[in-house]
């Protein structure tokens, strides 16, 4: 993965966010004396390609733990790729402009389009890895994991459930077949 993306998979597998929430993340959502990362906005794309600011998936905002691994990852990101400042429109294309300065941007200063990330810089990586480019190996694949290693570390369902963001309903979690191999001995 090209360095100026490499911090999407920490903050997936590390922190449970979304591609939206990370394409959104700005250095003002950092708590790095806490140790937390509060989510407050997403990227979105209207039907015609176009990106806005909204709130995260479920409309709530939440703070989930920054671990360590997190936390060094997003330091030396930020001393290599300053983060950038973007203004889009609010809660659709229509919406007041608000201006974020973010964590990732493309090298032009833009907000990532997640079409653009996933078919140029996402697939392009699990195919240099010997990785499928399926829809399981998406990096939504990511929160997945997060969750799995929490649920194997003891967390509660409501717990890991609040940090994912989810409302309502718990959902299902897949164990990684690491793990899953783990507990069988193997």
């Amino acid at each position: 993965m090209p360095e100026r993306y490499a911090i999407l998979p920490p903050l997936a597998a590390g922190a449970g966010l979304r591609q939206g929430e990370i394409f959104a993340l700005s250095p003002d959502d950092l708590d790095f004396d806490r140790e937390t990362i509060t989510v407050r906005r997403q990227v979105k794309l209207t039907a015609s390609n176009q990106p806005y600011f909204a709130l995260p998936k479920g409309r709530k905002t939440r703070s989930v733990p920054m671990p360590t691994s997190v936390r060094a990852a997003l330091l030396a990101h930020l001393e290599r790729f300053p983060a950038r400042t973007v203004t889009l429109p609010w809660d659709g294309p229509d919406g007041s402009p608000v201006t974020v300065t973010l964590i990732l941007t493309t090298r032009e200063s833009k907000p990532i389009n997640r079409h653009y990330f996933n078919a140029k810089i996402w697939k392009p990586a699990l195919h240099a890895n010997g990785v499928p480019a399926t829809r399981d190996n998406g990096c939504h694949a990511l929160r997945h994991y997060y969750a799995s290693v929490l649920l194997d570390g003891g967390e509660s369902i409501k717990t890991i459930s609040e940090r994912l963001g989810h409302s309502g309903e718990p959902p299902r979690f897949r164990t990684p077949d690491p793990i899953r191999s783990a507990r069988n001995g193997g």
